[in-house]
């Protein structure tokens, strides 16, 4: 029965509390102690029940209880403490003041995302990804930045994953209601749905905007699932990566054009825009066409968004990335073909590495790359893989010089450091030590800890991981109809006293999720504490058996047959082997089993193949926890200090045979295990606390935590990427696009002469045979072939010489115009030194130059001798 008028009907609340509204509605709450404390007084068996979602609980819980809190004069001064704390903390973000100062221009800096990961009541994410996103999103509240968040608000979000009784992944997809979560329908001045139409091939579809308030950044979402749209079209903000390869096009479609509609939509001129992923690609062509309108060429408009345009890619292989068939590209979006005045193959080729070859599929990450002046990866390693996999983008460049930077990735502190721990922090750190940098004398403090209240307060946080574990446990197999004896088997899984080993992330097969059970009898002496030489005579030598646990969680995506068959391979294993109580796989992972896990656990282990993780961050967060790593050296922990905060397992090696690959690093993981880690946990002293370990919980939080945060990383998008995009953007529009179309005509001069420029003469008078130091004068003479000297930029280029006669790690040396030897002839000189000494090698190019140019390799084209 369809309703004739709907009532959105929000909490009752006496006048008194009043301010929990406030405090429910802004998700500042998620990462502020005092208030999460606020509403779990409120009604604790609620809190749990709503998935910690306050506004649930404002609009479930009994008046009574309401009314007894009221009168309550120790409930009503704790809300006043929080309400004074989120007012404070709105007023108070003067890190963009401080290192931005005074700009011309308004300045916003639009963050686009396919998730994001916030707090465990909003499901709209999967992973890594989308938990990047949110603490993004945090991090740039907690410092003032400008920020806005665009994404899709899915009715279904992702998965709710739970085992059948033969441990095969099974889900379920939750509605969301989006009227009893943190969320604000956003409306236009006369009280009706704020909405936005796309085109899509035959028809409109209409969405309507939410927003969840992220401490001062506002996180703008559509929402499809509305009239008039078709039960298809409904569909595209139903489930996150669901879907096949249409849907997934509508929902980027959406992403990226819907979201710069929405945000015109919403009175929003951003000066940034920031593409997280590959997802939201299409927003380019929805940003030219807009200037085009405007009154500018293509060309002209290509040039003001790739000015301010930036690009982070998360994905170490080609296979990670979204492709499209040309066909499908051209019956989405070829409209927009016409729109620019491009025929279809050289549209086509925005999104093709090579544009000449017609049968490549259209890679979105490819055509944010040709839209941003600054690309990025998320890691040191990261960043050199990435320059390694888009290098054919720029041809002529050496691998080292692809302008691919990297940031690494962060986590935010307080959102994943446990209360406890944040609280010993505050009290020896000083409560700003979440956004302190590395450099300062703060993190010295970190030795003035106790060593036994680091330790008391970590065995409280084991403690309640294992309660939780049991819990949950427990009520996960009541709900799947398990006998009472396993229900009650589950009360009796780990052990609050002894060593244990995190592994939660998703489950896909390079991640190598069994890795650690390769040699079942081995990992089973090890657990049990089963080894030989700990025997004599069949007694125990040592005070107590040193034996080791572990807590898994993590799902593999729907459609991922093999990651469900790792799940399912370990589900086996345990209960082949008895292991029941010495490792637990916790169902359904999500931000709470996360939370409780980095700070309950006592090592974080991760096993990918090298160099398959982008950068990983729940190894960061366990860090920020006094947790010790213990990890392939891949991603984040490949630059860390993974000596002194952890153990690596291997030494970097990429090896070509998986299967004995999987073999050697298995094995070096078992001998860490015996040799370093269990022996060093349990060497207690008389007072029976591992002085060595804590030593190295203590180098965890010091050298870690200050710089894998998002605190660090978001400042660093900001002075990197933010700050010179906005300027290049107001450089580009101010006086009527004055730049914008020099530099568009520029270029295409450029294009029309550069295969012409001719390098005539390189004149080199030193001898083959070179002392160190000693100054080799060079001289060039170019046809510049209708070029200027300002046009170029003309650098000899020196290094060493390696054994396929190849310069490696070269540097380049800008040489100097002197004038026109003739009509046609323009001559360089320069000077070159070597430092080193062995077999050198120098040679000669020619770039782009204009001040208008983000880089050099910004028009992708190189002149070498």
């Amino acid at each position: 029965m369809q309703p004739i008028r709907t009532f959105n009907v929000s909490s009752s609340l006496p006048e008194q509390l009043e301010p929990l509204r406030k405090l429910a509605y802004n998700l500042h709450w998620d990462w502020n102690v005092e208030t999460k404390d606020l509403f779990r007084r409120l009604d604790r068996d609620l809190w749990e029940s709503s998935r910690h979602n306050p506004v649930l609980m404002l609009g479930t819980i009994s008046q009574d209880r309401l009314q007894e809190v009221a009168e309550d004069e120790g409930f009503l001064a704790h809300m006043e403490r929080a309400a004074r704390q989120l007012d404070e903390y709105l007023t108070e973000r003067n890190w963009y003041r401080k290192h931005r100062g005074h700009t011309e221009q308004k300045e916003c800096y639009a963050y686009f995302s396919a998730e994001f990961g916030l707090a465990e009541c909003l499901p709209i994410y999967s992973g890594g990804l989308g938990i990047l996103a949110g603490d993004h999103l945090k991090s740039a509240s907690d410092l003032g930045l400008p920020l806005v968040g665009v994404g899709l608000l899915y009715q279904e979000g992702y998965f709710s994953q739970y085992l059948n009784p033969d441990g095969w992944q099974q889900e379920r997809y939750p509605i969301n209601d989006f009227y009893n979560m943190p969320l604000h329908l956003e409306r236009d001045a006369n009280g009706e749905e704020l909405r936005i139409a796309v085109d899509y091939p035959g028809r409109q579809v209409f969405a309507r905007i939410w927003r969840v308030q992220v401490g001062t950044v506002p996180l703008y979402m559509l929402d499809t699932n509305i009239e008039p749209n078709n039960r298809y079209d409904h569909d595209i903000t139903d489930q996150l990566y669901g879907g096949d390869i249409d849907m997934r096009m509508h929902q980027e479609i959406m992403l990226g054009i819907g979201g710069v509609r929405m945000l015109k939509a919403l009175g929003l001129q951003p000066t940034a825009y920031h593409m997280n992923e590959g997802h939201a690609a299409f927003l380019a062509l929805e940003r030219i066409r807009d200037y085009m309108q405007e009154g500018l060429s293509y060309h002209e408009a290509q040039q003001v968004v790739a000015a301010s345009n930036v690009f982070t890619t998360h994905t170490p292989v080609p296979a990670g990335f979204d492709l499209f068939t040309p066909d499908k590209i051209m019956h989405f979006v070829g409209h927009y073909a016409n729109t620019f005045g491009l025929p279809a193959e050289e549209f086509l080729a925005l999104g093709r590495e090579n544009p000449r070859d017609a049968q490549a599929p259209f890679n979105m990450a490819t055509l944010a790359i040709k839209m941003a002046s600054f690309v990025n990866g998320v890691a040191k390693l990261h960043g050199l893989v990435s320059r390694v996999l888009f290098q054919n983008l720029w041809p002529s460049l050496p691998v080292n010089e692809v302008p691919v930077s990297s940031i690494t990735n962060g986590v935010h502190a307080r959102s994943c450091v446990a209360k406890f721990t944040q609280e010993l922090y505050d009290r020896y750190l000083g409560p700003s030590w979440q956004a302190t940098p590395a450099d300062n004398s703060l993190w010295e403090r970190v030795d003035t800890i106790p060593d036994d209240e680091l330790w008391r307060n970590h065995e409280r946080c084991r403690s309640e991981l294992v309660v939780f574990v049991r819990e949950r446990l427990q009520k996960y197999l009541r709900e799947r109809g398990a006998s009472p004896v396993e229900v009650a088997e589950a009360q009796e899984v780990l052990d609050p006293g002894v060593l244990t080993i995190g592994f939660a992330r998703r489950f896909a097969t390079y991640k190598r999720g069994t890795l650690f059970l390769r040699d079942i009898e081995r990992i089973k002496r090890i657990l049990l504490d089963l080894h030989a030489e700990r025997f004599k005579g069949g007694v125990l030598v040592g005070q107590k058996k040193r034996m080791v646990q572990f807590v898994i969680a993590g799902k593999a995506h729907p459609k991922d047959t093999p990651g469900k068959e790792v799940i399912r391979e370990i589900i086996h294993s345990i209960r082949e082997q008895g292991l029941g109580r010495h490792i637990v796989f916790i169902p359904n992972y999500d931000i709470n089993v996360a939370r409780m896990m980095v700070s309950g656990c006592d090592v974080w282990l991760n096993t990918p193949r090298r160099p398959r993780e982008a950068s990983g961050t729940s190894g960061m967060k366990a860090s920020m926890n006094g947790l010790l790593n213990l990890s392939i050296l891949d991603g984040w922990w490949d630059e860390a200090d993974y000596v002194r905060t952890g153990w690596p397992i291997g030494h970097g090696e990429v090896y070509d045979d998986p299967e004995y690959q999987d073999t050697v690093e298995a094995n070096a993981l078992y001998d860490l295990l015996e040799q370093e880690v269990v022996p060093l946990f349990y060497d207690r002293d008389e007072e029976g606390l591992p002085r060595r370990w804590v030593a190295k919980m203590k180098d965890a939080i010091r050298l870690n935590c200050p710089h894998f945060n998002t605190a660090r990383m978001v400042g660093e998008y900001a002075m990197r990427a933010y700050f010179p995009a906005s300027d290049r953007y107001r450089d580009m529009t101010a006086d009527s696009y004055a730049a914008a179309k020099t530099l568009a005509g520029w270029k295409t001069n450029l294009f029309k002469h550069w295969s012409d420029i001719k390098i005539e003469d390189i004149d080199i008078a030193e001898p083959a045979d070179l002392q160190v130091n000693q100054t080799i004068p060079v001289k060039v003479r170019l046809n510049l072939a209708g070029l200027t000297p300002d046009d170029l930029q003309v650098e000899l280029y020196q290094g060493s010489v390696d054994a396929n006669g190849e310069i490696v790690n070269g540097m380049p040396v800008v040489m100097n115009f002197q004038g026109k030897e003739n009509s046609s002839l323009s001559v360089y000189t320069g000077n070159i030194t070597y430092t080193s000494s062995g077999l050198q090698g120098v040679s000669l190019r020619v770039l782009p130059h204009h001040p208008h140019l983000s880089s050099p390799y910004e028009p992708r084209v190189v002149l070498w001798a």
